[in-house]
């Protein structure tokens, strides 16, 4: 009997990782991604499996191949600039290759819904020369995420499935397979495999580039990639990736009359592009993400056919692609179908939650600061950011995870005062530590504020590493002087006392943290029940 289940596309790739006997589980929160871990967390006990958050996105990587090592099979979950952070793991385990099956699902973000840049990670796995895999739909997102371990283990590389935000987020019904059983413990026997002294790397590296024409075979021969040329007007074709194929064939009314071509795994597969360049008397590329295939097939197009896509503004140049989209590419007259009922509503930036910690934080360094002649506060990546907009006009700078304390502590050797970073508990643990460790050894003439707020908010209120007391510790054993770390609670009823804190703190020629511990409203609206 067929059993079916409606699941989010992150939740479909975890069930099929489930299902695939994976004995491990490991990311790092970040939207889109966060609901395929969250899927797998409550389920642990019953797979018996590990899934716990890690610290960040490098030491999931690393904690998911180590795994491998031991032979087991892993899943680990990032969202697209998270592979950023892990991209040194991540790149040399293609050299390193796997032992136990080893998937990294990456969600995509195209028009930055809640990113800070549109990179498309299919160029990491061209850049690791490992394979990668983009479904369609939520089906695939199972289905694939299951071949996808079988296919590690064979080719003994880790593989890359791409995910995109609206994929991610969106919900079919899927149907269910059945369910392997863990891998034995199978630690390898080489031990040059994984430790890439030059001379083991080099071999390795070699051996990796000498696998390229099997592994570009296996992309030609794929189920998951489809060359439609029978029957089909051939004047134009089409190549299209992934979600962009549903755009295409939703713009069309679902049987599109023109050759195509359906990419879901890579690398590219060349021989099928070759094939549709030569049917046809023009190619469009419809992508979702950076023109990757559109710059391949720049390369090959030797017999020179007119090429349309991103590059030359036949689609547009950033940003999500839409059937709406498709539809005016391809000349398709839209006959009163695919309109926005939100036009006449007024754009709403996001705000903080009621309640919200940050806001009294906020408002205390704006109290602080307003006097000085020049006031800039550094921030970092969490729903704090949002203090960038008014009343508060507490965020100058966010670029990435823990830069507030990287470029608070630049700014102030490059003699700005006052200096004032923002920075949240978890985003702190993830990649804050490291910079105020140099803080702390120059002494630098900056103010930290840790927002402690004793959960990862911005994306759902997971566990964070360390608060309260731990978190205390932790900065005091990076070496900043105890005098000079003050805790305070961030109250409106205590602004007169915090502003003197803060105020001699930010005044001090040196370094100092100031922790605002408050718990997050969503956080103990949660413990409540």
């Amino acid at each position: 009997m067929e059993v079916r289940e409606i699941l989010l596309g992150d939740e479909a790739v975890a069930l099929g990782a489930l299902h695939a006997g994976i004995s491990g589980a490991f990311g790092y929160p970040g939207t889109p991604s966060t609901e395929m871990f969250e899927y797998v967390e409550p389920l642990a006990a019953e797979y018996g499996i590990h899934a716990r958050w890690s610290a960040n996105e490098k030491v999931a990587y690393e904690e998911a191949l180590g795994m491998s090592f031991a032979g087991k099979r892993a899943i680990v979950s990032m969202k697209h600039v998270g592979l950023n952070v892990a991209a040194d793991a991540f790149v040399n385990s293609g050299v390193t290759g796997v032992n136990g099956g080893l998937v990294l699902m990456v969600a995509d973000d195209p028009g930055m819904h809640s990113s800070q840049n549109e990179q498309d990670s299919r160029f990491y796995a061209k850049f690791a020369a490992v394979p990668c895999y983009e479904p369609k739909n939520q089906q695939e997102c199972y289905d694939m995420v299951r071949e996808a371990f079988d296919v590690s283990e064979r080719l003994r590389l880790p593989i890359v499935l791409r995910m995109v935000t609206r994929l991610a987020h969106s919900r079919a019904d899927v149907v269910i397979g059945d369910r392997r059983p863990q891998n034995g413990l199978n630690p390898p026997t080489d031990k040059q495999q994984f430790t890439l002294l030059p001379t083991n790397a080099r071999r390795n590296w070699a051996a990796l580039v000498a696998r390229q024409g099997e592994i570009i075979g296996e992309s030609e021969a794929s189920r998951f990639n489809r060359l439609e040329l029978e029957g089909r007007d051939r004047k134009i074709g089409i190549i299209a990736n992934g979600v962009a194929c549903n755009y295409v064939r939703e713009a069309f009314g679902g049987e599109v009359p023109h050759a195509m071509l359906s990419i879901s795994r890579y690398p590219l597969p060349l021989g099928l592009i070759r094939k549709l360049i030569e049917a046809c008397e023009s190619i469009y590329v419809f992508e979702e993400g950076y023109p990757l295939i559109e710059e391949a097939i720049a390369g090959i197009n030797g017999i020179g056919k007119p090429l349309h896509g991103r590059s030359d503004g036949t689609v547009p140049a950033t940003g999500e692609l839409t059937p709406a989209i498709a539809m005016d590419v391809f000349g398709i007259g839209r006959t009163g179908g695919i309109k926005s009922t939100l036009g006449h509503v007024p754009g709403r930036p996001p705000k903080l939650c009621q309640g919200c910690s940050h806001a009294d934080s906020y408002t205390l360094i704006k109290e602080v600061l307003k006097d000085y002649p020049v006031k800039r506060t550094f921030s970092d990546i969490g729903c704090y950011t949002l203090g960038f907009y008014e009343p508060f006009d507490g965020v100058h700078s966010c670029v990435d995870m823990g830069a507030s304390v990287s470029m608070a502590k630049g700014a102030s050797h490059g003699g700005l005062f006052p200096v004032v970073a923002t920075i949240g508990d978890s985003t702190f643990m993830h990649s804050g530590m490291t910079g105020l460790v140099g803080a702390a050894r120059d002494n630098a003439n900056m103010t930290l504020c840790i927002l402690d707020n004793s959960s990862v908010a911005m994306t759902g209120t997971q566990e964070t590493m360390a608060t309260g007391d731990a978190l205390y510790n932790v900065v005091r054993g990076l070496g900043v002087p105890e005098e000079h770390i003050k805790i305070i609670n961030p109250l409106r009823n205590k602004m007169e006392q915090n502003a003197a804190i803060l105020k001699a703190e930010v005044e001090y020629r040196g370094l100092s943290v100031i922790i605002l511990r408050r718990i997050c409203v969503q956080a103990a609206r949660k413990a409540r029940g």
